[in-house]
């Protein structure tokens, strides 16, 4: 197997370090990477009013799961639960131990590269792991990198590779820090980070989250959801504002019930359960053993408390998993936006697509259809609520037609 270690502080993860990580992956054809936060580095003192090691650890993990390579690209604590400096040496040491066996790359920027011999035990670095140098720019990979990499060659019998990232990020994450307490420098940041910091209120970024613009809602939004997440999520945002603008509804609102429909749908049962008694939410049998169906109702609770959501857009987000007799607009909107959004592929979408712009109420209907459908052919319980809705909806269409 090889396994690479991406040791820093993180402080913050932004757009360069996920890019060296995920070149990285393809250029040394790992099996497995680690993101390695400091605990303490040798080589430089963290800021006194900077975040706390879960936080950076909490980053990094985050920064892991944008590759989206389950498994295979994780944070790992080890130096964070180390007492004392956090010496590379060491840390290779233990590796050592966990993966006997495995063929190990140590990753690093120029500044690090051009340096290694000075750390402390450069043998045992270098007889531990080879060494995956990134320039960040073409004078990167200037002569001093070809100077180095044969001085580590001869001198340790080291393993080098160098490599020149493309479309790289050329900012330190100290510049980085510095832009951040400006309101500056979202640009250099995966928006899922962002959004922790926003969250967080780190790096000197503090902001109403009951008053947050789409751009960082979206941003906090994706940072409590898995990377994998994020696609379905964004595609229902635009759906629901499509839907709205056919049907007289509030495109803004739409949007951020897109937004946040789903900022609880990685909590474990034990936190949703907190959530649910936290807010008073009276859970029937069902859900009481069904994770799924509860994310919807803390969800709803959180985007209001945390992130202001007013009633119309609360509602919407409550009963976007099974509906309800008699649904407003926007929860029918929300209902089909999270049904049939483009990243959506089952059997009968496309027709359900179509006919959410002809007829709203029979593409709810034909929704919760499919829905009790697919259920019973799991052998699953339906919830009452999509029942419910359906023949609510199937009442009304009769009333309307016998009239």
């Amino acid at each position: 197997m090889k396994l690479g270690i991406y040791g820093g502080t993180f402080n913050p993860p932004h757009l360069g370090h996920v890019t060296a990580a995920r070149f990285a992956m393809d250029a040394l054809g790992l099996d497995k990477l680690l993101l390695i936060p400091a605990a303490h580095p040798p080589h430089k003192e963290l800021p006194q009013d900077g975040p706390g090691p879960e936080d950076r650890l909490a980053m990094a993990g985050i920064a892991a799961d944008l590759l989206l390579l389950p498994g295979r690209v994780e944070a790992s604590g080890m130096e964070l639960e180390r007492p004392g400096r956090s010496y590379t040496a060491e840390t290779l040491r233990q590796i050592h131990e966990e993966y006997p066996g495995a063929e190990l790359w140590l990753l690093m920027g120029a500044d690090m590269f051009l340096t290694l011999q000075h750390w402390r035990e450069p043998e045992t670095i270098l007889s531990l792991a080879g060494v995956c140098a990134f320039a960040r720019t073409q004078d990167d990979c200037g002569d001093a990198f070809a100077v180095q990499a044969e001085f580590l060659k001869t001198t340790f019998h080291a393993r080098v590779c160098t490599i020149q990232l493309p479309q790289i990020v050329d900012i330190s994450s100290t510049q980085l820090r510095e832009r951040l307490a400006q309101g500056e420098g979202q640009e250099f940041l995966p928006p899922s980070i962002y959004g922790y910091i926003i969250r967080k209120g780190l790096y000197g970024v503090h902001m109403d989250l009951k008053h947050l613009p789409d751009r960082e809602l979206r941003a906090c939004s994706y940072s409590m959801m898995r990377a994998k997440r994020i696609a379905h999520v964004r595609g229902c945002e635009e759906e629901a504002v499509r839907l709205a603008r056919r049907w007289g509804a509030d495109p803004e609102k739409a949007a951020r019930a897109g937004i946040l429909h789903d900022c609880t749908k990685y909590l474990e049962m034990e936190e949703q359960l907190q959530l649910c008694a936290k807010y008073g939410i009276v859970l029937d049998e069902l859900e009481r053993s069904a994770v799924k169906l509860l994310h919807s109702k803390t969800g709803a609770c959180v985007a209001r408390d945390v992130f202001g959501a007013d009633e119309e857009v609360f509602a919407a987000i409550y009963w976007h998993t099974t509906g309800k007799a008699d649904m407003a607009l926007l929860d029918k909107i929300l209902y089909m936006a999270d049904y049939m959004e483009p990243n959506r592929d089952f059997d009968g979408v496309e027709r359900l697509r179509k006919l959410a712009y002809e007829d709203l109420d029979a593409a709810v209907i034909a929704g919760c259809e499919t829905s009790i459908q697919e259920m019973e052919d799991r052998g699953l319980e339906v919830h009452k609520n999509t029942l419910a809705a359906r023949e609510w909806l199937l009442s009304k269409r009769k009333g309307t037609s016998d009239s």
